[in-house]
């Protein structure tokens, strides 16, 4: 089927370029999946600073004395490579997803996505479906109409100020920070920051909406870099669909020289982004499958074949078959898993305790009244468990000195502690000037906690 294109028809551009979008309801088979697991994962944002391990909260990332603690794991800022493991995993892993699935993410995970619908539904249930809420926006305001956009409005407020607060639970102790706004006992730095995030959810998923997927988003303008002619993405089925035109349910589209999109534009009124599928492919689309659900329930009512919008890539558009092992996706998928394992090697080695050795730059030795020569250090101790240990100080490599050190020190669950020490010897006793020593720190509860680190010591 051959058809006589003009020069601007081969020009995408937007649905909706002026105005705000409103979306249509749509129900069906992805739209399930999307708001069961926009669900689950309101869920668990919500739940994850309320769970407790060993009698602390298990998520915890306190900013003001710089640890993270997370299910007993006490990361410092001398953990920052076991973050940026995580976060080039997180990275990379995106990449295999979006090389596989296209923009995926976006369409089902992404928080942006996630509250820009659930700002979106409660607005259908208070404000009407979507030809209510444009009559309603362009009808007088009368008693009815503050009533209504009062009442959205004040529910936007509540659901991102409460969004705001469970975010802010991952910074400061859950219970303590939701008492306190039950009090309304707040320090003036939590409530900056609550209201602030607050601010941004109800700027975000109430007013920008698609803009913050199509304008601000950097990953909208990068994506199609990690595509290819086997990433499966929305694709409407132009030689099956057209020419598309209106047409009565039991009409036959080849007596009337048309193809099976009847040009109904319920594709372009529930996607969040304002798109028309039918255009081709176009970095706004986030790949969520409305349009899909949509069509679908137009072929069903006319008795079509389901798939004119459908996931599929382009081979597959071509009669091709699409290649699941190539190089792109296996090398994504590699590099996720390799940044992974290094993850967890770096946590199997790292110790559970920092110690760092300072020598006194003031007086690199001293000799006492006794004709002895001292060497005064300080050591920095950080206890990176979740529990209060006893630490004991010993020191190797100089059997002819002695250490002058507390005997047991108490350091704090993510604590840090700096504890003076002296180490004397005989200068005569000692062959050089400069002799390598090191410094054994231990917890008495766990000799399996223990840590060396190495020092000089000068004599006269």
């Amino acid at each position: 089927m051959k058809f006589d294109i003009k020069e601007e028809d081969m020009i995408i551009k937007p649905y909706n370029t002026e105005g705000p979008i409103y979306i249509r309801e749509q129900k069906g088979f992805f739209q399930r999946i999307r708001r069961n697991l926009g669900w689950l994962l309101m869920l668990t944002f919500i739940a994850i600073p309320w769970i407790q391990y060993n009698g602390q909260q298990a998520v915890l990332l306190d900013v003001a004395t710089q640890t993270f603690t997370i299910f007993g794991l006490t990361l410092l800022p001398q953990d920052f490579m076991i973050l940026a493991l995580l976060f080039m995993a997180g990275a990379f892993a995106l990449f295999f997803v979006t090389n596989w699935l296209g923009r995926v993410w976006c369409g089902y995970t992404c928080p942006q996505t996630i509250w820009m619908l659930m700002f979106s539904w409660v607005e259908q249930r208070i404000e009407g479906t979507r030809n209510q809420r444009i009559k309603l926006d362009k009808s007088q305001w009368t008693l009815s109409t503050w009533r209504k956009k009062i009442t959205k409005h004040s529910a936007w407020i509540v659901i991102s100020v409460l969004t705001a607060t469970s975010f802010m639970a991952y910074f400061i102790p859950a219970k303590s920070l939701y008492m306190e706004m039950l009090t309304f006992e707040w320090s003036g730095i939590t409530s900056f920051w609550v209201f602030l995030f607050a601010f941004c959810t109800y700027g975000n998923a109430g007013f920008l909406r698609e803009k913050m997927c199509t304008i601000a988003c950097p990953y909208s303008r990068f994506q199609a870099v990690m595509f290819d002619k086997d990433t499966l993405l929305v694709t409407y089925d132009n030689e099956r669909g057209e020419s598309r035109g209106p047409r009565k349910r039991k009409a036959d589209p080849k007596e009337l020289n048309l193809g099976d999109c009847v040009d109904c534009n319920l594709c372009v009124e529930v996607c969040p982004a304002g798109i028309d599928i039918r255009n081709g492919l176009q970095y706004e689309c986030i790949n969520c499958g409305l349009c899909i659900d949509a069509c679908d329930d137009t072929m069903e009512k006319f008795g079509y074949q389901k798939g004119l919008i459908k996931y599929a890539s382009e081979k597959q558009m071509e009669g091709k078959k699409t290649n699941p092992f190539r190089l792109k996706l296996i090398g994504y998928g590699a590099l996720t898993a390799l940044l992974i394992i290094s993850m967890f090697a770096w946590m199997l080695q790292r110790t559970p305790i920092e110690a760092s050795v300072l020598r006194d730059r003031n007086a690199l030795y001293r000799v006492n009244y006794e004709g002895l020569v001292e060497n005064p250090y300080t050591l920095t101790i950080i206890n990176k468990t979740q529990q209060a240990l006893h630490y004991s100080i010993a020191i190797e490599g100089l059997p002819e000195a002695t250490l002058s050190s507390p005997s047991s020190t108490l350091i704090q669950p993510g604590a840090m502690k700096r504890v003076p020490v002296t180490v004397t010897a005989d200068g005569y006793n000692i062959a050089h000037k400069v002799s390598k020593l090191q410094f054994v720190v231990t917890a008495q509860e766990d000799a399996s906690i223990t840590i060396t680190k190495d020092s000089q010591f000068y004599k006269n």
